[in-house]
């Protein structure tokens, strides 16, 4: 008995994705759980998806993205014979009426019965613990300690594996895009200090500082005092044995304390480079009060964050899309972000003056394609120290990052400001320098 709905089952997914396959006229293919091929005459390894018995029942029960992540992180659908990226470039390009259009939902239907009724667990009960952010969330238990601590203490190793050797985990600057991922830190690294203005004697914060690469360039370049904060312990530790290896404990220092609870200090210049996403969008006036009260009078600001398209009503723009939930629930819980008009009136709002905006899209689109491509390349240590299944959601978060920027449905922005107050900035008349 079994074994007639077993083949039941592989009957109706031959007969369904075969249907699919050719109307949708798709430039990849399908290999089933008996190892049987659609279209038949694919090449040996072709590019293909193949799917484990329960996937499609799955689906047809829960039709959500979270589904779909929570099925190849498991490898019950898994792309075969290339790379995430190269699916892409291969994926349908009419919109998505036009493909439903095509589908002949008669012969959908009838083999969607024999699916439905396929044995499987939803995919949600097969998630190894501590893979779900979103559960703590769900609770009501989670918090932005414990966010930050679920994205950046996976371990130093596994950011090692495939980031450049100052472990630099934000996006990178291309003065060309032939270079490469250590040359282009670099160079970030570099612009972020000419764009501050940077000059022997300055006290300089960093929020949000990782393992401390700005702070120690800072330091070592331009020589001033740094000091870096983090909520991830993981990153501490490293940037502190970092700094007393270059023998700059007298510059730079690192504190395990959220920037909120800083108190009686200034500082002549305040960087915030990727961490502003974990702020949260109800948080917003805390965070840029407790910057302008921790900057001097005019003290240079330097904010560098990724932002989304904006909208004509503010409630359309905060209903987050199915892909960018299932982003947050598993890599990056608490993680918002806003549009780059709400970035500069927010500035504006709280005494901040705006002088410059950049886009750097195409940066991050590169970067976090490097990134993957590296992560690719040690697949078998990256899942010896993290394991497979949170394997696979890294890299499917690091590949739908970088196509998310190349589409241009995500930006990323570096808007300089200074805590205003009448009279001149401060500023140099020209900003050629910063390109020099």
């Amino acid at each position: 008995m079994a074994s007639q709905s077993g083949d039941r089952t592989l009957a109706a997914a031959r007969a369904a994705l075969s249907h699919i396959h050719e109307a949708l006229d798709l430039e990849f293919g399908f290999e089933l759980w008996d190892g049987s091929r659609i279209p038949e005459n694919m090449e040996a390894e072709g590019l293909r998806i193949a799917v484990a018995p329960a996937a499609l029942t799955k689906l047809l029960r829960s039709p959500r993205i979270k589904t779909v992540v929570d099925l190849y992180s498991t490898g019950e659908i898994d792309p075969r014979g290339g790379t995430i990226f190269e699916f892409a470039e291969k994926r349908p390009k009419l919109k998505s009426r036009e493909l439903r259009k095509r589908l002949n939902k008669f012969l959908l239907m009838k083999n969607a019965a024999s699916l439905f009724l396929g044995a499987g667990k939803s995919a949600a009960q097969e998630q190894e613990d501590g893979l779900d952010a979103g559960a703590a969330a769900d609770r009501g238990t989670g918090s932005r300690k414990d966010d930050i601590a679920f994205h950046y203490d996976v371990s130093n190793e596994f950011y090692r594996l495939f980031l450049d050797p100052e472990m630099v985990y934000t996006c990178a600057y291309f003065r060309d895009w032939s270079n490469d991922l250590a040359t282009a830190q670099k160079d970030k690294l570099d612009m972020i200090c000419r764009k501050l203005r940077l000059k022997p004697g300055d006290r300089m914060l960093d929020i949000g500082c990782g393992w401390g690469a700005l702070i120690c360039h800072a330091a070592q370049h331009y020589g001033v005092t740094a000091v870096g904060v983090t909520l991830a312990e993981e990153q501490l530790k490293l940037a502190r044995e970092r700094i007393e290896a270059r023998g700059l404990q007298d510059k730079v220092s690192v504190e395990l304390i959220d920037y909120r609870d800083m108190k009686g200090q200034q500082f002549d210049k305040i960087s915030s480079i990727g961490m502003f996403e974990a702020v949260g969008l109800d948080n917003y006036d805390n965070y840029f009060q407790s910057v302008h009260r921790l900057l001097k009078p005019r003290g240079i600001y330097l904010h560098h964050a990724i932002t989304r398209r904006g909208k004509k009503d503010l409630r359309k723009f905060r209903r987050k899309k199915p892909e960018y939930q299932a982003l947050v629930r598993y890599i990056f819980p608490g993680g918002e972000v806003d549009h780059i008009g709400w970035t500069l009136t927010n500035l504006e709002a709280h005494g901040f003056e705006v002088h410059d905006v950049e886009a750097w899209r195409e940066h991050y689109a590169r970067t976090t394609r490097l990134w993957a491509e590296n992560l690719m390349a040690v697949r078998e240590a990256a899942i010896a120290d993290i394991g497979e299944q949170k394997y696979r959601l890294w890299l499917a978060y690091l590949c739908g990052v970088s196509l998310g920027f190349e589409r241009g449905s995500i930006g990323i922005f570096q808007t300089v400001a200074s805590r205003r107050t009448k009279g001149p900035s401060g500023l140099p008349p020209s900003r050629e320098d910063l390109y020099r």
